[in-house]
């Protein structure tokens, strides 16, 4: 559905032309406002009561929505075309940027998936008595508040709320489940006229909905500042403390979980056998959300914080983005491209940001230069889910240029990881990381920043990240049959040292992806690159050592074929000719068991060496005094026996 446009220029400082900006998008606009949220707010009211529309405007969000519920219209949906687009000291033209920013505000992105959280106001507050105590007491009145104190200080004579003393040996969970062990753990008996603590005793257990650090000393958790429910603050900063308190009186209730990562274990190339394979989400993951569970990992809903690093990394898309799903952010970067460039315009660039970057890009149009208008922002959930692959779909799709601007929350390894995969593949000057905090810094790095040509036809890739990655590095570097990779890139070549390789083929039973096969007919071992993950398992399972990996990305089509990387001739059945095993193997065993082996000292025992699996059973069978060989079966008794038994008599 075509929503109509509601557009104002904000007391005239954000010039929009309606009609072109029509027949760019085919949207139809509204008359050009000019203070559509005080004098002309008639006019806004209008306008919703006559159903669905998109205002033009976020500033002012929140009073247009209380506006729809007043007059009991359909909420409108917000566009931002004022600090994105607007707010500029680029004298060139804005349509194409404004065109691109409304074709992507019609996509429908699916709702993250979700999960309920609940929290009954359980909170724990650990610390000394000189500062957990003032805490509880302004939250006691609010939620059910238990201090654990860490030092031998007398505690309240009320009985407003529970207070016990120990050590806390461990911490586990999350917002509404977390368990606690503690160690030295005394409660305070409160009979009688003089209250005393009981003795200390290990192993306490104890759960909470919300856990208050106050002891300033290390974490409980890892990246503690992604852990929901666990508030952390400078028991030395008051203000912090206060805010801390404040955060903790609001968590009560029934949370919504989304459930950022969609995980396919039979995908997942961790380990097989006990091989040990790609561990690239067990390394980055800041909050400690993925573990092992045997040939796969596993993902804790409830800690997991959605930085999307696992997804970007992953090799075999055994863990994706879902938050919204990875196929969505596609579907959004090549539709600012298209219509970009549908717009008239040439050589956009694509400025990866998430909340933070979106407030950098409206105090630098408020205050500065604001951004090019050859500069189209997209705002992501996660900014570590954009990865090598999006960079390349991004380049593919036509964008000139891709920036990512950093925010304090962000992983930056993972960040400069991908960022330096797609530059080996399309190129070190296609994409950048700005690591910048300063609003006028960025206007001036964009606006001096020369990006080179885009793509001459842009093409939009589909499939996995994966396949969008080989078809972009191919429409982008159509010449190049070969790209070398950095160290860690997941995808690459195996290497076999043919003179070490015994052909066992413990790699292709183990090889999670296919990458690496036989032949049934013959001793091969092929080999499919476009298929092999880089994951390592086939190394660690080589007893022979002869496999090395080699991070490239072969642009052939050889590459979605199978090759020959190792062949021998096979050795014949010395009894019924058929050809089974490796020819140069089984002369080796010959050679060190026939005759120096206890069990290979009689010439018809060494021969089965050379005998295929049904001719060696065969000849167990009949040798003499076989293994598998039972006593002599008794004679069958006839009649004839019976009877010549009575003439005998």
């Amino acid at each position: 559905m075509n929503k109509p446009l509601i557009l104002c220029d904000c007391s005239g400082s954000n010039p929009i032309d309606g009609d072109r900006l029509t027949q760019a998008t085919g949207r139809p606009c509204s008359k050009l406002h000019t203070a559509l949220c005080t004098t002309e707010v008639e006019a806004a009211a209008a306008a919703m009561s006559q159903g669905e529309v998109t205002i033009c405007c976020t500033q002012e969000a929140r009073f247009f929505s209380e506006l729809a519920a007043e007059i009991d219209a359909v909420e409108p949906d917000y566009l931002d075309l004022r600090d994105r687009g607007g707010w500029t000291k680029d004298t060139g033209d804005l349509l194409p940027k404004m065109s691109a920013l409304v074709a992507e505000s019609a996509l429908t992105v699916p709702a993250a998936k979700t999960l309920d959280v609940h929290s009954n106001g359980l909170c724990l507050i650990i610390g000394t008595a000189e500062t957990a105590l003032p805490a509880a007491e302004r939250l006691r009145d609010i939620l059910g508040v238990t201090v654990l104190l860490t030092d031998t200080a007398e505690p309240p004579m009320h009985r407003g709320f529970d207070v016990i003393r120990g050590r806390l040996h461990s911490a586990q969970g999350a917002l509404g489940q977390f368990t606690l062990r503690i160690d030295a753990l005394q409660q305070l008996d409160v009979t009688g006229r003089a209250w005393d603590w009981t003795p200390p005793r290990d192993g306490g257990q104890s759960e909470c909905d919300i856990l208050l650090d106050l002891t300033g000393s290390t974490p409980l958790f890892p990246a503690p500042e992604k852990r929901e429910g666990y508030l952390r603050p400078d028991p030395k900063n008051p203000q912090a403390v206060s805010d801390a308190i404040l955060t903790a009186s609001q968590l009560i209730g029934t949370f919504e979980k989304p459930l950022y990562i969609r995980a396919e274990p039979l995908l997942c190339a961790h380990s097989r056998a006990s091989q040990s394979g790609c561990n690239r989400c067990l390394d980055v993951c800041p909050t400690g959300a993925i573990t092992s569970q045997g040939d796969h990992v596993t993902i804790d809903p409830m800690i997991c914080a959605g930085c999307g690093s696992c997804s970007s990394l992953c090799p075999s898309g055994a863990l994706t983005y879902d938050a919204p799903p990875t196929d969505s952010l596609f579907v959004r970067v090549q539709t600012l491209a298209k219509s970009y460039l549908a717009a008239g315009g040439a050589a956009p660039r694509l400025l990866v940001v998430d909340t933070h970057g979106i407030e950098m890009i409206a105090l630098a149009a408020r205050f500065g230069r604001g951004l090019p208008a050859d500069v189209i922002p997209m705002q992501v959930e996660a900014l570590n889910s954009f990865g090598h692959a999006e960079i390349l779909a991004a380049l593919a799709a036509g964008f000139a240029k891709v920036d990512i601007l950093l925010s304090p929350k962000v992983e930056r390894d993972v960040q400069e990881r991908e960022q330096a995969l797609a530059a080996a593949i399309a190129g070190p000057a296609t994409s950048a990381i700005l690591d910048l905090n300063d609003p006028d810094a960025l206007s001036d790095v964009l606006f001096s920043d020369q990006a080179p040509a885009p793509l001459e036809t842009p093409i939009r890739p589909l499939g996995t990240r994966r396949q969008i990655t080989r078809q972009a590095a191919k429409a982008l570097a159509p010449e190049t049959e070969q790209l070398q990779l950095p160290q860690g890139a997941p995808y690459g070549a195996v290497l076999v040292d043919t003179d070490a390789c015994s052909l066992c083929l413990s790699c292709v039973s183990l090889c999670p992806s296919g990458a690496l096969g036989d032949n049934e007919d013959k001793p091969q071992l092929r080999f499919q690159e476009d298929a092999c993950l880089q994951c390592g398992i086939c190394t660690s399972a080589c007893p022979e050592e002869a496999i090395t990996l080699e991070p490239r990305l072969n642009l052939t089509d050889a590459a979605l074929s199978q090759d020959v990387l190792h062949e021998e001739e096979p050795f014949e059945c010395i009894s019924c000719g058929k050809p089974f095993g490796v020819k140069s193997t089984i002369e080796k065993i010959t050679e060190k068991l026939a005759g120096k082996h206890a069990m290979f000292a009689n010439p018809d025992a060494a021969r089965m060496i050379q005998m295929c699996d049904n001719c060696r059973v065969e000849a167990q069978y009949h040798q003499q005094n076989a293994p598998m060989a039972g006593s002599p079966r008794p004679a069958v008794r006839t009649t004839d026996d019976y009877f010549s038994k009575r003439r005998d008599h």
